[in-house]
Protein backbone atom coordinates (compact mmCIF):
# COMPACT_ATOMS: atom_id res chain seq x y z
CA UNK A 1 0.00 0.00 0.00
CA UNK A 2 1.15 3.85 -1.05
CA UNK A 3 2.49 5.78 1.99
CA UNK A 4 -0.35 8.56 2.31
CA UNK A 5 1.17 12.07 0.63
CA UNK A 6 2.33 14.37 2.56
CA UNK A 7 3.67 17.65 2.46
CA UNK A 8 6.98 19.69 2.69
CA UNK A 9 7.61 22.92 4.01
CA UNK A 10 10.36 24.70 3.42
CA UNK A 11 11.11 28.66 5.29
CA UNK A 12 12.24 31.83 3.38
CA UNK A 13 14.65 33.52 4.93
CA UNK A 14 17.14 36.75 4.62
CA UNK A 15 20.43 37.06 6.52
CA UNK A 16 19.22 40.59 7.60
CA UNK A 17 15.94 42.21 9.49
CA UNK A 18 13.27 41.64 6.77
CA UNK A 19 12.24 38.58 5.48
CA UNK A 20 9.26 39.28 2.88
CA UNK A 21 6.60 41.47 4.82
CA UNK A 22 7.43 45.15 4.88
CA UNK A 23 8.38 46.71 8.29
CA UNK A 24 8.32 43.68 10.37
CA UNK A 25 11.44 44.31 11.93
CA UNK A 26 9.56 47.13 13.75
CA UNK A 27 8.03 44.37 15.78
CA UNK A 28 8.95 45.11 19.38
CA UNK A 29 9.22 41.18 19.59
CA UNK A 30 11.70 40.62 16.37
CA UNK A 31 15.48 40.84 17.73
CA UNK A 32 18.01 43.12 16.09
CA UNK A 33 20.83 43.17 18.23
CA UNK A 34 21.89 39.79 17.22
CA UNK A 35 21.64 40.50 13.09
CA UNK A 36 25.56 39.60 13.30
CA UNK A 37 26.06 36.74 15.70
CA UNK A 38 26.34 32.88 14.65
CA UNK A 39 23.76 32.44 17.66
CA UNK A 40 20.81 34.59 15.68
CA UNK A 41 21.07 31.49 12.86
CA UNK A 42 22.04 28.72 15.15
CA UNK A 43 18.38 29.18 16.35
CA UNK A 44 16.70 29.68 13.48
CA UNK A 45 18.18 26.59 12.49
CA UNK A 46 17.01 24.87 15.75
CA UNK A 47 13.85 25.72 15.80
CA UNK A 48 13.36 25.24 12.13
CA UNK A 49 14.19 21.22 13.19
CA UNK A 50 12.12 21.15 15.92
CA UNK A 51 9.72 21.78 13.34
CA UNK A 52 10.62 19.26 11.41
CA UNK A 53 10.78 22.05 7.88
CA UNK A 54 12.13 20.56 4.80
CA UNK A 55 14.75 23.01 4.44
CA UNK A 56 15.38 26.94 4.94
CA UNK A 57 16.40 28.86 1.62
CA UNK A 58 17.49 32.16 1.85
CA UNK A 59 16.54 35.03 -0.84
CA UNK A 60 19.28 36.66 -1.67
CA UNK A 61 20.40 39.64 -4.36
CA UNK A 62 23.54 41.44 -5.56
CA UNK A 63 22.65 44.36 -4.59
CA UNK A 64 20.81 47.21 -2.82
CA UNK A 65 17.46 48.43 -5.12
CA UNK A 66 17.59 51.88 -6.12
CA UNK A 67 14.78 51.58 -8.53
CA UNK A 68 12.37 53.76 -6.60
CA UNK A 69 12.29 57.25 -7.08
CA UNK A 70 15.94 56.84 -8.66
CA UNK A 71 17.34 55.92 -5.17
CA UNK A 72 17.76 53.39 -2.21
CA UNK A 73 17.08 55.91 0.36
CA UNK A 74 13.75 54.09 0.91
CA UNK A 75 14.29 50.50 0.53
CA UNK A 76 17.52 51.15 2.26
CA UNK A 77 16.49 53.65 5.27
CA UNK A 78 13.59 51.79 6.16
CA UNK A 79 14.43 48.61 6.69
CA UNK A 80 14.23 46.54 3.10
CA UNK A 81 14.39 43.18 2.35
CA UNK A 82 18.00 42.49 2.55
CA UNK A 83 20.98 40.01 2.92
CA UNK A 84 23.20 42.11 5.44
CA UNK A 85 25.71 38.42 5.32
CA UNK A 86 26.21 36.64 2.65
CA UNK A 87 24.09 33.41 2.98
CA UNK A 88 26.84 31.28 2.21
CA UNK A 89 28.73 32.25 5.32
CA UNK A 90 25.45 31.64 7.84
CA UNK A 91 24.28 28.19 6.15
CA UNK A 92 27.36 26.18 7.82
CA UNK A 93 26.92 27.45 11.34
CA UNK A 94 23.05 26.38 10.95
CA UNK A 95 24.41 22.79 9.37
CA UNK A 96 26.70 22.64 12.82
CA UNK A 97 24.05 22.57 15.07
CA UNK A 98 21.43 20.20 13.23
CA UNK A 99 20.88 17.13 11.82
CA UNK A 100 18.61 16.78 9.30
CA UNK A 101 17.37 20.28 8.14
CA UNK A 102 18.15 21.22 4.60
CA UNK A 103 20.23 24.27 3.57
CA UNK A 104 19.32 26.61 0.69
CA UNK A 105 20.96 29.55 -0.98
CA UNK A 106 20.16 31.79 -3.63
CA UNK A 107 22.86 32.00 -6.36
CA UNK A 108 22.66 33.29 -9.50
CA UNK A 109 23.85 31.69 -12.95
CA UNK A 110 24.54 35.15 -14.81
CA UNK A 111 26.83 36.55 -12.53
CA UNK A 112 28.81 33.23 -11.79
CA UNK A 113 30.96 30.53 -13.49
CA UNK A 114 29.85 27.28 -12.60
CA UNK A 115 33.28 25.90 -11.48
CA UNK A 116 32.41 28.68 -8.26
CA UNK A 117 29.14 27.66 -8.10
CA UNK A 118 29.71 24.01 -8.36
CA UNK A 119 32.59 23.86 -5.46
CA UNK A 120 30.88 26.79 -3.53
CA UNK A 121 27.13 24.09 -3.07
CA UNK A 122 29.16 20.53 -2.83
CA UNK A 123 31.69 22.02 -0.51
CA UNK A 124 28.46 22.70 1.71
CA UNK A 125 26.51 19.05 0.70
CA UNK A 126 30.03 17.96 2.23
CA UNK A 127 30.09 19.57 4.94
CA UNK A 128 26.64 18.75 5.76
CA UNK A 129 26.04 15.21 5.46
CA UNK A 130 23.79 15.69 2.00
CA UNK A 131 21.55 18.86 3.45
CA UNK A 132 22.54 21.44 0.44
CA UNK A 133 20.02 22.84 -1.92
CA UNK A 134 20.71 25.16 -4.86
CA UNK A 135 18.12 28.15 -5.61
CA UNK A 136 18.79 29.19 -9.26
CA UNK A 137 18.30 32.48 -10.31
CA UNK A 138 19.06 34.29 -13.39
CA UNK A 139 18.88 37.89 -11.33
CA UNK A 140 16.40 40.35 -12.57
CA UNK A 141 17.45 43.80 -12.25
CA UNK A 142 20.18 46.35 -13.88
CA UNK A 143 21.23 47.38 -10.63
CA UNK A 144 23.16 43.91 -9.89
CA UNK A 145 24.26 43.77 -13.27
CA UNK A 146 26.25 47.21 -12.25
CA UNK A 147 27.95 45.21 -9.74
CA UNK A 148 29.23 42.67 -11.97
CA UNK A 149 30.85 44.72 -14.52
CA UNK A 150 27.46 45.07 -16.75
CA UNK A 151 25.70 48.07 -17.68
CA UNK A 152 22.20 46.45 -18.24
CA UNK A 153 21.15 42.39 -17.75
CA UNK A 154 21.60 40.40 -20.99
CA UNK A 155 17.96 40.00 -22.34
CA UNK A 156 15.75 37.05 -20.31
CA UNK A 157 16.22 34.57 -23.25
CA UNK A 158 19.77 34.87 -22.93
CA UNK A 159 20.16 34.55 -19.08
CA UNK A 160 17.97 31.41 -19.41
CA UNK A 161 19.97 30.08 -22.40
CA UNK A 162 23.18 30.53 -20.05
CA UNK A 163 21.54 29.10 -17.11
CA UNK A 164 20.72 25.86 -18.83
CA UNK A 165 24.45 25.35 -19.62
CA UNK A 166 25.89 26.45 -15.84
CA UNK A 167 23.39 23.56 -14.66
CA UNK A 168 24.30 21.12 -17.21
CA UNK A 169 28.30 22.23 -16.68
CA UNK A 170 28.27 22.13 -12.72
CA UNK A 171 26.17 18.20 -13.14
CA UNK A 172 29.10 17.34 -15.03
CA UNK A 173 31.86 18.21 -12.23
CA UNK A 174 29.83 16.80 -9.70
CA UNK A 175 29.95 13.64 -12.09
CA UNK A 176 34.06 14.22 -11.65
CA UNK A 177 34.64 11.53 -9.14
CA UNK A 178 32.98 8.24 -8.59
CA UNK A 179 31.08 7.88 -5.15
CA UNK A 180 34.03 5.39 -3.95
CA UNK A 181 37.32 7.57 -6.14
CA UNK A 182 38.33 8.32 -2.07
CA UNK A 183 40.87 5.66 -0.70
CA UNK A 184 42.57 7.08 1.89
CA UNK A 185 44.53 3.90 2.18
CA UNK A 186 47.76 4.73 4.57
CA UNK A 187 49.47 1.36 3.95
CA UNK A 188 49.59 1.36 0.13
CA UNK A 189 49.93 4.91 -0.18
CA UNK A 190 46.54 5.51 -2.63
CA UNK A 191 45.01 8.59 -1.77
CA UNK A 192 42.51 8.71 -4.21
CA UNK A 193 41.74 5.58 -7.47
CA UNK A 194 42.35 8.37 -9.89
CA UNK A 195 41.02 5.53 -12.27
CA UNK A 196 37.82 7.28 -11.00
CA UNK A 197 37.90 10.30 -11.85
CA UNK A 198 37.69 12.41 -14.72
CA UNK A 199 37.19 15.79 -16.74
CA UNK A 200 34.01 17.19 -17.42
CA UNK A 201 35.38 18.51 -20.47
CA UNK A 202 31.93 20.74 -20.58
CA UNK A 203 31.70 23.05 -23.80
CA UNK A 204 28.95 25.56 -24.46
CA UNK A 205 28.19 28.79 -26.05
CA UNK A 206 28.30 30.75 -22.79
CA UNK A 207 30.44 28.65 -20.53
CA UNK A 208 33.49 26.06 -20.51
CA UNK A 209 35.09 24.10 -17.78
CA UNK A 210 37.65 21.77 -17.77
CA UNK A 211 37.55 20.29 -14.64
CA UNK A 212 37.69 17.70 -12.26
CA UNK A 213 36.68 19.60 -9.23
CA UNK A 214 38.99 19.33 -6.08
CA UNK A 215 36.20 18.05 -3.84
CA UNK A 216 34.96 14.45 -3.96
CA UNK A 217 31.35 13.62 -4.87
CA UNK A 218 29.03 14.53 -2.03
CA UNK A 219 27.01 12.54 -0.16
CA UNK A 220 23.74 13.25 -2.41
CA UNK A 221 25.50 13.43 -5.62
CA UNK A 222 24.00 16.69 -6.48
CA UNK A 223 22.29 19.11 -4.07
CA UNK A 224 18.78 19.39 -4.52
CA UNK A 225 17.89 22.45 -7.31
CA UNK A 226 14.95 24.86 -6.14
CA UNK A 227 13.83 27.09 -8.76
CA UNK A 228 11.19 30.51 -9.59
CA UNK A 229 10.06 29.70 -12.91
CA UNK A 230 7.39 32.15 -13.84
CA UNK A 231 7.06 33.44 -17.63
CA UNK A 232 7.17 30.99 -19.88
CA UNK A 233 10.83 30.55 -20.33
CA UNK A 234 11.13 30.49 -16.15
CA UNK A 235 8.53 27.51 -16.51
CA UNK A 236 10.42 25.78 -19.13
CA UNK A 237 13.49 25.57 -16.86
CA UNK A 238 11.62 24.83 -13.85
CA UNK A 239 10.14 21.69 -15.17
CA UNK A 240 13.87 21.09 -16.60
CA UNK A 241 16.09 21.55 -13.80
CA UNK A 242 13.43 22.22 -10.34
CA UNK A 243 12.77 19.59 -7.86
CA UNK A 244 11.18 22.17 -5.65
CA UNK A 245 9.64 25.13 -7.11
CA UNK A 246 8.91 28.44 -5.57
CA UNK A 247 6.27 30.45 -6.52
CA UNK A 248 3.60 32.93 -4.82
CA UNK A 249 -0.06 32.97 -6.19
CA UNK A 250 -2.79 35.11 -4.85
CA UNK A 251 -6.21 32.83 -5.29
CA UNK A 252 -6.06 28.57 -5.12
CA UNK A 253 -7.23 28.57 -8.61
CA UNK A 254 -4.09 30.74 -10.32
CA UNK A 255 -2.04 28.36 -8.03
CA UNK A 256 -4.31 25.29 -9.34
CA UNK A 257 -3.45 26.45 -13.00
CA UNK A 258 0.02 26.82 -12.20
CA UNK A 259 1.02 23.95 -10.56
CA UNK A 260 -0.73 21.76 -13.58
CA UNK A 261 1.24 23.41 -16.22
CA UNK A 262 4.23 22.99 -14.61
CA UNK A 263 3.91 19.72 -13.83
CA UNK A 264 2.51 19.05 -17.76
CA UNK A 265 6.21 20.32 -18.41
CA UNK A 266 7.51 18.33 -16.30
CA UNK A 267 6.01 15.18 -18.33
CA UNK A 268 6.81 16.33 -21.48
CA UNK A 269 10.37 15.76 -20.35
CA UNK A 270 10.09 12.49 -19.28
CA UNK A 271 10.32 13.51 -15.50
CA UNK A 272 8.14 11.91 -13.05
CA UNK A 273 5.96 14.64 -11.27
CA UNK A 274 6.84 13.11 -8.04
CA UNK A 275 10.14 14.63 -9.03
CA UNK A 276 9.07 17.92 -9.05
CA UNK A 277 7.28 19.59 -5.85
CA UNK A 278 5.29 23.32 -6.60
CA UNK A 279 5.68 25.10 -3.33
CA UNK A 280 3.58 28.42 -3.13
CA UNK A 281 4.52 31.19 -0.24
CA UNK A 282 2.27 31.20 2.66
CA UNK A 283 2.47 33.89 5.38
CA UNK A 284 0.94 33.61 8.38
CA UNK A 285 0.19 34.92 12.21
CA UNK A 286 -0.74 32.73 14.31
CA UNK A 287 -2.76 32.50 17.37
CA UNK A 288 -4.26 30.97 20.51
CA UNK A 289 -7.48 32.06 19.81
CA UNK A 290 -8.72 33.79 16.68
CA UNK A 291 -9.13 37.25 18.25
CA UNK A 292 -5.41 36.65 19.14
CA UNK A 293 -4.68 36.18 15.97
CA UNK A 294 -6.58 39.10 14.11
CA UNK A 295 -4.71 41.75 17.03
CA UNK A 296 -1.40 40.02 16.02
CA UNK A 297 -2.16 40.96 12.62
CA UNK A 298 -3.67 44.77 12.88
CA UNK A 299 -0.73 45.36 14.97
CA UNK A 300 1.66 44.23 12.73
CA UNK A 301 -0.61 46.03 9.81
CA UNK A 302 -0.33 49.41 12.02
CA UNK A 303 3.54 49.30 11.61
CA UNK A 304 3.26 49.23 7.65
CA UNK A 305 5.72 52.17 5.59
CA UNK A 306 3.80 53.07 2.89
CA UNK A 307 7.10 54.37 1.22
CA UNK A 308 8.41 50.66 2.40
CA UNK A 309 6.09 48.80 0.54
CA UNK A 310 5.84 50.72 -2.66
CA UNK A 311 9.82 50.53 -2.87
CA UNK A 312 9.70 47.02 -1.97
CA UNK A 313 7.01 46.18 -4.76
CA UNK A 314 9.17 48.67 -7.63
CA UNK A 315 12.48 46.28 -6.69
CA UNK A 316 9.82 43.14 -7.42
CA UNK A 317 9.12 44.49 -10.48
CA UNK A 318 12.01 46.40 -11.67
CA UNK A 319 10.02 49.87 -12.62
CA UNK A 320 9.51 52.76 -10.28
CA UNK A 321 5.97 52.18 -8.94
CA UNK A 322 5.81 56.01 -7.63
CA UNK A 323 5.20 56.64 -11.63
CA UNK A 324 3.56 53.76 -12.98
CA UNK A 325 -0.15 52.75 -12.22
CA UNK A 326 -0.95 50.31 -14.32
CA UNK A 327 -0.04 45.77 -15.35
CA UNK A 328 0.91 46.83 -18.77
CA UNK A 329 3.00 50.41 -18.25
CA UNK A 330 5.00 48.28 -15.28
CA UNK A 331 5.60 45.78 -17.72
CA UNK A 332 6.49 47.68 -20.57
CA UNK A 333 8.95 50.43 -18.62
CA UNK A 334 10.44 47.05 -16.98
CA UNK A 335 11.59 45.89 -20.05
CA UNK A 336 14.46 43.86 -19.04
CA UNK A 337 14.09 43.89 -15.66
CA UNK A 338 11.87 42.75 -13.25
CA UNK A 339 10.39 39.06 -11.76
CA UNK A 340 7.49 37.90 -13.81
CA UNK A 341 5.46 35.97 -11.34
CA UNK A 342 5.90 38.81 -8.72
CA UNK A 343 3.73 41.12 -11.66
CA UNK A 344 1.60 37.91 -12.08
CA UNK A 345 0.54 37.69 -7.88
CA UNK A 346 0.40 41.67 -8.22
CA UNK A 347 -2.39 41.32 -11.16
CA UNK A 348 -3.68 38.23 -9.67
CA UNK A 349 -4.38 40.33 -6.27
CA UNK A 350 -5.94 43.20 -8.03
CA UNK A 351 -8.50 40.86 -9.83
CA UNK A 352 -9.14 38.58 -6.91
CA UNK A 353 -10.39 41.84 -4.93
CA UNK A 354 -11.64 44.05 -7.27
CA UNK A 355 -8.95 46.48 -6.93
CA UNK A 356 -6.23 48.78 -9.67
CA UNK A 357 -3.43 47.05 -9.97
CA UNK A 358 -1.90 50.38 -9.30
CA UNK A 359 -3.64 49.83 -5.23
CA UNK A 360 -2.55 46.10 -5.72
CA UNK A 361 0.83 47.29 -5.74
CA UNK A 362 0.57 49.25 -2.16
CA UNK A 363 -0.78 46.12 -0.20
CA UNK A 364 1.94 44.63 1.70
CA UNK A 365 1.90 40.60 1.49
CA UNK A 366 -1.46 39.46 2.46
CA UNK A 367 -1.18 38.12 5.86
CA UNK A 368 -3.59 34.55 6.98
CA UNK A 369 -4.30 34.80 10.20
CA UNK A 370 -6.03 32.55 12.85
CA UNK A 371 -5.49 29.50 14.62
CA UNK A 372 -4.10 26.63 14.73
CA UNK A 373 -6.41 24.31 13.64
CA UNK A 374 -7.72 27.58 11.05
CA UNK A 375 -4.17 27.86 9.71
CA UNK A 376 -3.86 23.90 8.86
CA UNK A 377 -7.14 23.92 7.39
CA UNK A 378 -6.44 26.76 4.62
CA UNK A 379 -3.32 24.46 4.23
CA UNK A 380 -4.95 21.54 3.92
CA UNK A 381 -7.47 22.52 1.04
CA UNK A 382 -4.92 23.94 -0.84
CA UNK A 383 -2.93 20.99 -0.56
CA UNK A 384 -5.62 18.23 -1.58
CA UNK A 385 -7.42 20.12 -4.04
CA UNK A 386 -4.07 20.09 -6.40
CA UNK A 387 -3.06 23.85 -5.63
CA UNK A 388 0.41 22.65 -4.08
CA UNK A 389 2.52 19.92 -3.15
CA UNK A 390 3.76 22.11 0.63
CA UNK A 391 4.43 25.21 1.40
CA UNK A 392 7.42 27.94 1.52
CA UNK A 393 6.95 29.94 4.72
CA UNK A 394 8.47 33.88 5.18
CA UNK A 395 8.76 34.58 9.07
CA UNK A 396 5.83 37.40 9.50
CA UNK A 397 7.89 38.25 12.46
CA UNK A 398 11.46 36.54 12.72
CA UNK A 399 12.08 33.71 14.41
CA UNK A 400 8.78 34.47 16.53
CA UNK A 401 6.89 32.94 13.40
CA UNK A 402 8.69 29.45 13.43
CA UNK A 403 8.43 28.90 17.01
CA UNK A 404 4.59 29.73 17.47
CA UNK A 405 4.37 27.61 13.66
CA UNK A 406 6.40 24.70 15.53
CA UNK A 407 4.38 24.45 18.59
CA UNK A 408 0.96 25.02 17.21
CA UNK A 409 0.55 24.41 13.75
CA UNK A 410 2.56 21.53 13.12
CA UNK A 411 0.90 19.16 15.38
CA UNK A 412 -2.51 19.89 13.62
CA UNK A 413 -0.96 18.91 10.54
CA UNK A 414 0.43 15.87 11.91
CA UNK A 415 -2.44 14.82 13.15
CA UNK A 416 -4.03 15.24 10.10
CA UNK A 417 -1.91 12.74 8.36
CA UNK A 418 -0.49 15.39 5.94
CA UNK A 419 3.14 16.61 7.94
CA UNK A 420 6.10 14.17 8.82
CA UNK A 421 6.23 13.29 12.69
CA UNK A 422 10.03 12.46 12.40
CA UNK A 423 12.53 12.74 9.08
CA UNK A 424 12.96 9.38 7.00
CA UNK A 425 15.80 10.01 4.99
CA UNK A 426 19.35 10.69 5.79
CA UNK A 427 19.66 13.84 3.04
CA UNK A 428 17.67 16.55 1.90
CA UNK A 429 16.80 14.55 -1.45
CA UNK A 430 15.65 11.77 0.73
CA UNK A 431 12.77 13.46 2.97
CA UNK A 432 11.73 15.40 0.01
CA UNK A 433 10.83 12.16 -1.57
CA UNK A 434 10.42 9.95 1.43
CA UNK A 435 8.41 12.92 3.95
CA UNK A 436 8.08 9.85 6.13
Amino acid sequence: MPAARKMPLVAYLKAGPTASYASAWRYPGAPLDDIWTPERYEGLARALEYAKFDAGFFADSQGVTDIYKNSYDDYLGRGGQMSLIDPMIVLPLMARVTKHLGLASTLSTTFNEPYQLARRIGSLDLISGGRAAWNVVTSATDYEARNHGLQNLPPKEERYDRADEVLEACFALWDCWDEDAVVFDRESGVFVDTSKVRYANYSGRYVQVRGPMTIPRTPQGRPVIMQAGASPRGREFAARWAELVFCSHATKEDAIAYRDDILARVAALGRKPEECRILPSFSVVVGETESIAREKAEYLDSRLDPELVLASSSGLLGVDLSRVETAEQAEAEAGNQGIAGSRDRMSQVAKAQGISFGQAVRKARKLFHGTPKMIADHMEDWFRSGACDGFVLPPTVFPGTYEEFGRMVVPELQRRGIFRREYAGKTLRDNIRNPG
